[in-house]
């Protein structure tokens, strides 16, 4: 437990929370509840998202309080003031600092002598500045993008006095589910920096993903006919005649041409997008690397087909920085390429997207009788030995099929904490980003959130606080669905990766009876007609598990006691897809698709009602 400890004091020092409380004696704090006759200050000039700020400082305040303060761009006294944003009002106050330094995302928040202060860095600072206000010291909650928690303000709440300081420790943050995607609003307020949106927003990170790129940056389509020698070399022949690149062909690295082709691609590519931060110089998403005499002795060298290919990369980057000397080059460390180079060393200005995909996704990344997690994380101490430049890929869903229970809510705050103590600078946490309605996204894309932006919080804590908010009364069979089912995978002993059947995550007709119970008890439960609809919603994974019979059938009969119970299962699971629009079934299987296939598993016509 030392090492849990180290690490846990570890992501509290990196975490950068500072607050600076004042003499009692010589400032006084302010008392939320009696902030009548004050009002918001923003600058004539304030950006699109510092002016969105300061509304949304107003509307929840109000909501809470029931006082609707005015908004000034001129103030015509000393106190009674909450400035939003920066302004030369701000900087003219007792409480005024200058934000011209700060990072885009740093916020601080100053509370003292009738003046509240909130403002940071652009373009993020100032809102998420407001959005850390109104969680911390209101009690707001951001739990999906048509559900806002606002508490009633009740008696005095006085605050302060303080001066607080917050930049998070991750640049990058991305709780990759489509209710975020699809909605810039809720990315902005649980602080996802990936979504582009409406510029009130914030706008997103200048960083983009890392994935792979030579499909497009050296397609066989353009070069293969008249240049096979560009591609990699297997078995005494060259993938330049494929019908995908993507996953069947991979460049031949040391090919001088083809350095020069990607060189030239990535130089195009940043020239018509000045604003990038980053680049992917990457490798497609197959194993057919180049075996060829040269870069074979490359791989042989250094102890891992990744020699070639950060060979290559460091070239590229070599390249890049003379034209851009502000922009990293980045590339997977991924399959074939996780295990760093003996001798190699990135470049300074490359970045390395470390990828988990072959791990166990049920224990914590670090759980040291993990023997899948314990490969890796070896990896992940090696890179770091070589860059600080270092990104993860995580992996978070079972991308086989998107609905279905996944035993790994556990997981996702010691692995955030893991890879943040390793030194990542932006995490990827992956998962059902082509969907909405997944199994518990609306509550597992809550808690990867907030755990992105502070990952000194409690995963179990953020848990409860979902579930308590969101389901109300209806919330305690749910929990018990959880931990029942996670218990019981954790005494199983399972170990198993982000693609698997239900009986991979050892879901059999007890768990899948225990679900249908637990939602039903839970609807029951539901107070009004907007906590029946999340509950609906939640239980889809519960039908799922019910008729993973019909969909492992393989189109065999099925026998007629089975049939009997199996058809209004599937009936119901259907009827909810479609009542919450749920698009995909799995990463790569429509809803439709599925549709068909369980028709067709029943013994029923294409088209006729289930």
């Amino acid at each position: 437990m030392v090492g849990s400890s180290r690490m846990i004091c570890m992501v509290a020092a990196v975490a950068l929370f500072s607050a600076v409380v004042g003499n009692a004696s010589e400032s006084v704090g302010v008392d939320l509840a009696n902030l009548a006759g004050w009002d918001i200050v923003v600058a004539p000039d304030a950006s699109p998202s510092e002016a969105y700020a300061a509304e949304e400082f107003r509307a929840h305040f109000a909501q809470a309080t029931g006082v609707d303060l005015p908004t000034t761009t001129a103030p015509d006294r000393a106190d009674r003031h909450v400035f939003i944003g920066p302004s030369k009002a701000l900087a003219a106050s007792p409480v005024g600092f200058d934000t011209a330094a700060m990072g885009p995302e740093t916020l601080r928040i100053v509370v003292r002598d009738n003046l509240i202060a909130i403002a940071g860095g652009r373009p993020r600072g100032t809102l998420y500045g407001v959005y850390t206000f109104l969680e911390d010291y209101l009690g707001v909650r951001f739990l999906t993008a048509d559900h806002t928690h606002v508490p009633k303000l009740n008696g005095k709440r006085v605050i302060g006095p303080l001066d607080r300081t917050y930049q998070p420790v991750l640049s990058f943050r991305w709780s990759y589910y489509g209710e975020t995607n699809r909605s810039p609003m809720l990315a902005a307020r649980l602080r996802v920096n990936t979504i582009d949106g409406d510029p009130k927003f914030g706008g997103k990170t200048g960083q983009s993903l890392i994935s792979h790129t030579f499909g497009s940056q050296i397609p066989t389509a353009k070069y293969g006919k008249e240049h096979p020698e560009y591609f990699a070399l297997r078995d005494g022949k060259r993938l330049a005649d494929v019908r995908d690149d993507w996953s069947e062909s991979e460049p031949c690295l040391t090919h001088p041409d083809v350095f020069r082709i990607v060189r030239d691609a990535v130089l195009a590519e940043l020239k018509a997008n000045p604003h990038r931060e980053n680049i992917s110089v990457s490798q497609n998403d197959n194993a057919q690397y180049c075996l060829c005499p040269n870069c074979k002795a490359i791989d042989d060298r250094e102890g891992t087909p990744m020699g070639s290919l950060l060979e290559f990369v460091n070239k590229i980057a070599d390249a890049v920085a003379q034209e851009h000397p502000n922009v990293m080059v980045g590339t997977l460390s991924y399959w074939y390429t996780r295990k760093p180079p003996k001798t190699l060393k990135p470049r300074p200005n490359v970045q390395i997207q470390l990828c988990s995909i072959e791990c166990c996704m049920i224990h914590p990344i670090n759980d040291p009788n993990c023997r899948q997690n314990v490969a890796f994380c070896k990896d992940m101490d090696e890179w770091g030995k070589l860059t600080k430049n270092i990104f993860i890929w995580n992996y978070n869903t079972n991308f086989s099929n998107y609905l279905l229970p996944c035993p790994n809510l556990r997981v996702i705050e010691p692995n955030i904490r893991y890879f943040v103590a390793k030194g990542a600078k932006g995490i990827f946490m992956q998962a059902a980003g082509n969907s909405t309605g997944a199994e518990l996204s609306d509550l597992r894309n809550y808690v990867m959130a907030n755990l992105l932006w502070d990952p000194t919080r409690s995963g179990a804590k953020l848990i409860d606080e979902f579930l308590d908010l969101h389901y109300g009364k209806a919330a305690p069979p749910i929990r018990r669905f959880i931990n029942m089912y996670h218990d019981h995978c954790e005494a199983k002993g399972i170990h198993r990766n982000c693609f698997g059947r239900a009986a991979d995550y050892a879901i059999d007709e007890t768990i899948a009876q225990a679900a249908l119970d637990a939602f039903s008890e839970a609807l029951a439960l539901a107070e009004d007609e907007a906590v029946k609809a999340r509950v609906e919603k939640a239980s889809i994974c519960a039908y799922r598990a019910a008729i993973d019979p019909v969909w492992e059938s393989g189109g065999k009969p099925l026998d007629p006691a089975v049939l009997q119970k199996m058809r209004p299962l599937v009936k119901r699971f259907v009827e909810l897809c479609d009542k919450y629009q749920v698009p995909m079934f799995s990463e790569v299987t429509t809803l439709a698709q599925a549709k068909q296939q369980l028709r067709t598993n029943l013994g029923l016509k294409a088209d006729e009602a289930f």
